[in-house]
Formats: structure tokens, C-alpha cells, sequence
């Protein structure tokens, strides 16, 4: 692709549905299962995934021309690894608490397949306004997966969500939720949803196609 192919919505709206790199592309598990036991940790982690890909996508799609090409997936990653040390003492300072909970998941972003991804597979050949859209379209489908599990795996784990009991004192918590079980129970629900709509979208095209 040419970077003189103008940017648009789609670039966007690629990495949010068609593209989402969690239920699609299948990348960013490690972070994905681990950290969303609540919505508090989900949104800490989404937060910081999405600083270091609007980061080193526009970085990246800056510096594309004086980088080497035998040096550039080092330089992706020494450009990632600073957005990453940035905002590891961001969360620590701002939200100590969450930042502990979270463990050595923020340090991982560094090797998180979704960031060096895009940094390879688009940032380092289109412009910096298609990068930066394309960031956004990744990290809000990588925001709407962890906020999704999070806030099931919360709500059933312990009745409440961000703290406010919405279940009631009757309700018996799910403890499997909120153990590493139960993300992967969770993902895989998801999962099965979205392949069940979207094997039944496709065979509601194709019955109006053959009308």
C-alpha cells in the first residue's frame, strides 16, 4: 500500500470490528485473560495498550524513512519500550493501587504482538495520519474486548462492578470468574457469539442473494 492512499473512516473502523485484534486476530491473550478480573484493571491496561500504540505508531510512521531496514524491528522496539517505561510510571504515580494489581503486565506491552504489529504491518508504510487512525480503530477494539470481559467477569465474580453492588447480599459469587479459568471461559463465550452472528449474517446474505 502507498502512503499517498488518503486516510479515512475505515482505518478506523478496520481495527474495531473487521480487524479487532482480540476475537479476530487472536493476538494480546497474555494481558487479555489476565487482567481483566475487574473493570478498573481492564480500563488501566486498555489505557496504557492505547498510549503506546498512538506512540509508536506516530513515531514510527515519522522516522519510516531515516530507519534502517535491517535495524527496524529493534528500533520498533526501542520505540515502543520508551512509550512503555512512560506510561508504567504514568499508572504507578496516577493509580497506585490498580498499577500493583496489575503486576508485570504493563512491562509486557513491549512484546505485545498487537503494538509491533501495527508498527510493522502499517505504520512503518502509510502516513502518520492513516497510522494514528489506524492506532485508534486497534485501541478501541482492544478497549471494547477488555471492558466487555472485564465487566462480565466482575459482575458475576463478586456481584459488583467498580465497587457498587448491583446483585444484591442474596447473590453467591461465581469465584471461577475472577480466577484465570474464568477468562478463558469468558473469551470463549464471546468468541461463540460473534461466530454464531456472523455465520447467521452470512447466511442471511447469501439466502438474499439467492432470492
Amino acid at each position: 500500500m502507498s502512503d499517498q492512499v488518503p486516510a479515512t473512516f475505515d482505518d478506523f473502523l478496520r481495527g474495531v470490528w473487521r480487524e479487532n485484534p482480540v476475537v479476530v486476530q487472536m493476538l494480546g491473550l497474555c494481558p487479555t485473560l489476565a487482567v481483566t478480573n475487574s473493570v478498573a484493571n481492564g480500563l488501566a491496561m486498555a489505557m496504557a495498550t492505547a498510549f503506546v500504540l498512538l506512540g509508536s505508531n506516530l513515531l514510527v510512521s515519522s522516522l519510516k524513512k531515516w530507519i534502517p531496514h535491517e535495524v527496524r524491528i529493534t528500533s520498533y522496539v526501542l520505540i515502543i519500550a520508551t512509550f512503555v517505561t512512560i506510561a508504567d510510571m504514568l499508572l504507578e504515580a496516577a493509580v497506585p493501587v490498580v498499577h500493583k494489581q496489575l503486576g508485570p503486565f504493563v512491562a509486557l506491552i513491549v512484546v505485545n504482538c498487537i503494538i509491533l504489529g501495527r508498527a510493522e504491518a502499517f505504520a512503518s508504510r502509510q502516513s502518520v495520519k492513516r497510522s494514528l487512525l489506524d492506532a485508534l480503530g486497534t485501541a478501541a477494539g482492544f478497549t471494547l474486548v477488555l471492558v466487555l470481559l472485564s465487566a462480565v467477569r466482575e459482575l458475576l465474580g463478586t456481584g459488583a462492578l467498580l465497587g457498587i453492588d448491583l446483585l444484591g447480599p442474596r447473590f453467591e459469587p461465581w469465584v471461577i470468574m475472577v480466577l484465570p479459568p474464568g477468562g478463558f471461559l469468558t473469551l470463549g463465550v464471546v468468541m461463540l457469539v460473534l461466530g454464531w452472528h456472523a455465520k447467521r449474517s452470512t447466511g442471511r446474505a447469501n439466502g438474499e442473494g439467492a432470492a
